[in-house]
């Protein structure tokens, strides 16, 4: 069999890699960057098959000069960066990493929960700049965790992980999605609420829902002065699912006590203000930085090029 002529947008952990090169020809962009538009346009030509990440613009042009190749497999469970209808009218399949993160990115969501309800990253800075002087009782006061009613906002894989994790912690679990989990509902002793009623009753409310026209700014002002003054937003899905804009505002006048935030609306920009804020925490984007998740992610990127590669439907085909 000929090797295939594959092109990967950014450097990946090494096993992935390593079987990448043992089947194909590889050729890796050696820069820790997003490749602009042009840079793709030429890097794509003359290619069968392309490994790209959520950050890389996958648009008709790019698809265009990237004739002949057969899938753009993407290393993420998310595939809004690419136009999967125009790949479909070209014939080029497109494939994702579905499952490999759902326990990972629901671990990282509980870690902005309680960094965000116990104030830790202030804290923490707080004592690195020797100004704690010994235990007070108004010290860095948070809110609690046990006991407290938690709003998951999309009972998928991710939403569902993360509410199971919830029942050490005695948690109310109430959600909303469009459609019910049973399972979900079985599993943890979750009750399906309206829209209305989530907003209003969760003490901490964690988003996990896909991108779509309908999610884009799904807590924006209105939804912000329905919650609790004491609430905490979680938003590990996707950035545009906040708008940013309104939370900066809903934070600062305290309509909501805090967030904790993965992803953002403008990445890598922020909101003006939101690095001001003190009851917000924020990391880059790292809801699958594990090593082993990343790992898994890498290889099931480059064996549904591979399943391709030998004439098979890749495992993990996009249907849109």
């Amino acid at each position: 069999m000929t090797k295939w002529n594959v092109y990967v947008t950014r450097m990946l952990p090494q096993p992935a890699i390593d079987l990448l090169k043992t089947h194909c020809e590889v050729e890796i962009n050696p820069e820790d960057r997003v490749l602009t538009n042009e840079e793709l346009i030429a890097k794509v030509k003359g290619r069968d098959a392309v490994l790209c990440l959520l950050t890389d613009n996958i648009n008709a042009e790019v698809l265009d000069a990237a004739q002949g190749a057969k899938i753009f497999a993407n290393y993420a469970v998310g595939y809004n960066n690419i136009d999967v209808a125009a790949a479909k009218v070209r014939g080029i399949m497109i494939s994702n990493t579905p499952g490999v993160l759902t326990e990972t990115t629901a671990d990282l969501a509980w870690a902005l929960l309680f960094a965000t309800a116990r104030r830790i990253v202030s804290a923490d800075q707080y004592t690195r700049a020797g100004k704690f002087q010994g235990w007070s009782p108004m010290l860095f006061l948070g809110q609690d965790i046990t006991g407290k009613t938690l709003g998951i906002y999309g009972g998928g894989r991710i939403g569902a992980a993360f509410g199971k994790k919830a029942k050490g912690f005695e948690m109310k679990i109430i959600y909303h999605d469009l459609v019910r989990n049973a399972q979900f509902e079985q599993e943890t002793g979750a009750t399906y609420v309206d829209r209305e009623t989530i907003l209003k009753e969760s003490d901490f409310l964690s988003l996990h829902v896909p991108l779509l026209a309908e999610t884009k700014h799904l807590i924006s002002e209105a939804e912000f002065k329905m919650m609790k003054p004491t609430s905490i937003l979680i938003n590990t899905s996707r950035g545009p699912v906040i708008d940013e804009i309104a939370l900066v505002k809903a934070l600062r006048e305290k309509e909501i006590w805090g967030a904790g935030l993965d992803v953002f609306e403008w990445e890598p920009e922020l909101a003006p203000g939101l690095v001001e804020l003190e009851n917000v925490v924020i990391v880059p984007h790292i809801a699958s930085a594990s090593i082993e998740t990343r790992t898994k992610m890498g290889v099931m990127a480059v064996e549904n090029i591979l399943a391709v590669m030998r004439g098979e439907t890749p495992p993990n085909l996009v249907q849109d």
